[in-house]
């Protein structure tokens, strides 16, 4: 697919064509520029001596001194490109850490399972078979994200006869219609021709008070019989009653920009093979990573990864996924492969795997242009990632990427990573109990010395780090990885072996969305695995300093290694339980951070000028003079704007004092708060300002954060421990 292909910023800070940089770039773009690469000869020549020198680097034999110098020069070199703008410096990173990662098990393979003791072997081939599946999940992983595309929008054409018709599907279940209603006042506002574009909500509950919404503000309302194949039956019946030639999905809890159709359906008029376009899913409420440990717009959530870089990177190699919402599908290609997949749970990807295997082109596009709510408690995300994890299994077991036909390599390496992810449940719980192997049973996991296991594993781990950090360092910070699987391994991993086996078992569930959480608790019950596994840890710690003081030996170094280990394990094990303990949610419908102009109208004539600090489809925060004294209960219209409109809302004061100001707006018309949403939810930028702008990863500091919130951890479940104990 021909893509404009544009610098990445921190190219363009060090264009100065004085820098060494731009020198060493200007050198290495004229050597790719020879003539000679054009042969085939030349390039198969090339491949063969690289694969020749790499081989010769993962396998050549050291000794203790001449792997650790090695290893040394290595990182050093690591460290000095990591200082270096440009995506060569970043390619020459995944080198040096596919280099340092390869060497090691490479070594592993033949110099270290040499097990001569059952015990040893059992516990020894487990950790090896956890070790191969990071080591090729890392592999995958910096093939899809080394080089994200990139994607820009293409403006649309003038001629606006020429735009196509649009249906905008909003399907829901049981969520409640305060939810769904922010989601159809912002799809009715999309700046398109009306006569072409057609919001229907898809109320698979068949409630009266949704379809009373409905026809008052006239938007369509579809309905069926049944529930079967849940979201994905509920988007093919409404395909059989609609027409339009493409179809915009929100899930009903995403809210989409006006400018949503302007600035994705571009890529449609550049590429005629095109057929699904998916933006990001933003959240404007905290997931419960971010609210339980107060991370919310401080750092990247668990989701950011994904959207941020995997599915940029996924674009390169015409191998975007379909999100199931805040995307866009062309209806007749979309009926060429059956409607939306049923098979499978996940029933988004697999559509996106049907299209791309008759050859059509899919794209994902890195704009906000949507915004929703994260699943309100930790029990809830867990179903969620089940879900997930179970239909990417159902997809690797029925309908292979690797296998049949239709796709090119990229594109069956990118599906094919998507779905060993989420088979990191047993690895993961295999490296948070592999050092107890040893410091319970004296099991011997590596036939090796421990000098030479920290010379050879040391460097892979440091170089993934700071390569990872380097490329994902907007979207995931460094260790954070761990923490989110160590949440969810023990709770994925049964679902994803199941459905491998069989994949027919399982079913579609709704993840909530909306709820309040009135009072703060621990739940012990999600929390149970963390809390054993990390008790286990704590007494293996304790049985290794046991050793380490009274029998250690000549083991002492092997101890200490296992027992650092652990260690890092009861940290994340910590942070686990820190998620685990849910802070108070008493806001239905959470509140959006924004500076927006605003007018005071009083009730005697006067106004005055301010500005909005957050906004929610029920009320307004202020920023007003300190000065100003507004009695609580007083009654005012606000009127926000947007280029040449303007919104008057009348509201009530619920809260004045300091520079600030709180209103509840008061018994708005529907079309009142469709005005409201397309003033605030709905404009161009909402989204966009928050996205990948926080602070870029550094792996120290973020070690320093994951340590501090394991340590909270398990001071909150002492605490709650305690306090479980006392007498009421």
């Amino acid at each position: 697919m021909s893509v404009d292909q544009r610098p990445q910023a921190d190219e363009v800070a060090d264009a100065d064509s004085h820098s060494p940089q731009a020198h060493w770039r200007t050198v290495v773009h004229a050597i790719t520029g020879w003539e000679i690469w054009q042969h085939p000869t030349a390039r198969v020549v090339a491949v063969v001596f690289s694969a020749l020198l790499m081989g010769l680097v993962i396998s050549v034999p050291l000794d203790l001194q001449g792997q650790i110098l090695f290893s040394l020069g290595s990182f050093a070199a690591a460290l000095l490109l990591s200082k270096t703008p440009g995506r060569l410096s970043t390619l020459a990173m995944i080198v040096l850490s596919i280099s340092a990662s390869s060497r090691y098990i490479y070594w592993r393979f033949t110099d270290t399972i040499g097990f001569t003791h059952w015990m040893d072997a059992a516990f020894g081939y487990g950790l090896v078979l956890a070790e191969l599946y990071a080591f090729a999940v890392l592999l995958i992983g910096y093939f899809q994200t080394a080089w994200p595309l990139q994607r820009r929008p293409v403006p649309m054409p003038a001629d606006v006869s020429t735009w196509p018709s649009v249906d905008v599907f909003i399907p829901s279940y049981n969520e409640p219609l305060e939810v769904v209603r922010q989601t159809v006042f912002s799809a009715m506002s999309l700046d398109w021709p009306k006569d072409r574009l057609h919001v229907y909500v898809l109320d698979d509950g068949r409630r009266t008070e949704f379809r009373e919404f409905c026809e008052e503000l006239g938007v369509g309302y579809l309905i069926r019989d049944n529930n079967h194949h849940a979201k994905a039956g509920n988007i093919n019946a409404a395909l059989k009653v609609t027409h339009s030639e493409y179809i915009a999905i929100f899930d009903c809890d995403h809210i989409p920009t006006r400018s949503f159709l302007q600035v994705c359906m571009g890529w449609f008029f550049k590429d005629t093979n095109l057929v699904m376009l998916q933006t990001p899913h933003v959240f404007f409420s905290p997931d419960p990573f971010e609210r339980n440990l107060d991370t919310f717009h401080r750092m990247p959530n668990e989701g950011e990864l994904f959207y941020g870089i995997v599915q940029d990177g996924n674009d390169l190699w015409n191998a975007s996924f379909f999100c199931g919402s805040c995307a866009i599908i062309r209806r007749k290609e979309l009926l060429e492969v059956g409607g939306i997949a049923v098979e499978t749970v996940t029933e988004d990807a697999h559509t996106a795997l049907k299209l791309s295997r008759l050859g059509y082109n899919t794209a994902y596009l890195e704009v906000p242009q949507a915004a929703g709510l994260a699943t309100e408690s930790l029990s809830g995300h867990v179903g969620q990632r089940i879900r997930w994890a179970r239909g990417m299994a159902q997809i690797a077991r029925t309908d292979n990427p690797l296998f049949g036909k239709g796709l090119k390599f990229g594109q069956r390496l990118c599906y094919l990573n998507a779905m060993l992810h989420f088979f990191y449940g047993l690895p993961r719980l295999v490296f948070l109990t592999a050092p107890l192997a040893y410091l319970f049973f004296g099991a011997h996991v590596f036939q090796a010395s421990a000098l030479m296991i920290t010379a050879y594993a040391l460097p892979h781990l440091a170089h993934a780090s700071v390569t990872n950090s380097r490329i994902q360092g907007r979207f995931r910070h460094s260790f954070w990885n761990e923490v989110y699987e160590s949440v969810l391994a023990w709770y994925i991993m049964r679902p994803v072996l199941v459905a491998a086996i069989n994949p027919k078992l399982g079913k579609f569930n709704v993840t909530a969305k909306g709820g309040v959480i009135e009072k703060a608790y621990f739940d012990w019950t999600i929390a149970r695995p963390y809390v054993v596994l990390l008790l286990i840890n704590l007494v293996g710690m304790a049985v290794g300093v046991w050793k380490l003081f009274s029998s250690a030996g000549d083991e002492t170094t092997t101890l200490v290694i296992n027992m650092v280990w652990t260690v890092y394990n009861i940290i994340l094990l910590g942070a686990s339980v820190a998620v685990a303990s849910e802070t108070r949610q008493i806001r239905g419908t959470p509140r959006v951070a924004a500076s927006l102009p605003a007018v005071i109208r009083f009730e005697n004539g006067r106004t005055l000028v301010c500005k909005t600090e957050d906004f929610s489809q029920h009320g307004l925060g202020l920023a007003v003079p300190p000065d100003v004294d507004i009695p609580m209960g007083s009654r005012l219209a606000v009127s926000l704007f947007r280029s040449d409109e303007e919104g008057v809302f009348p509201a009530i004061v619920t809260f004045s004092g300091k520079g600030r100001l709180g209103v509840k707006f008061d018994n708005l018309s529907l079309h009142q708060q469709a005005e409201l949403a397309s003033l605030t939810f709905a404009r161009a930028d909402a989204w966009i300002a928050t996205w990948g702008t926080g602070q870029r990863d550094k792996p120290l500091r973020s070690l320093k954060s994951v340590i501090v919130i394991g340590l909270r951890g398990m001071g909150q479940l002492t605490a709650t421990a305690f306090k479980s104990l006392k007498p009421r």
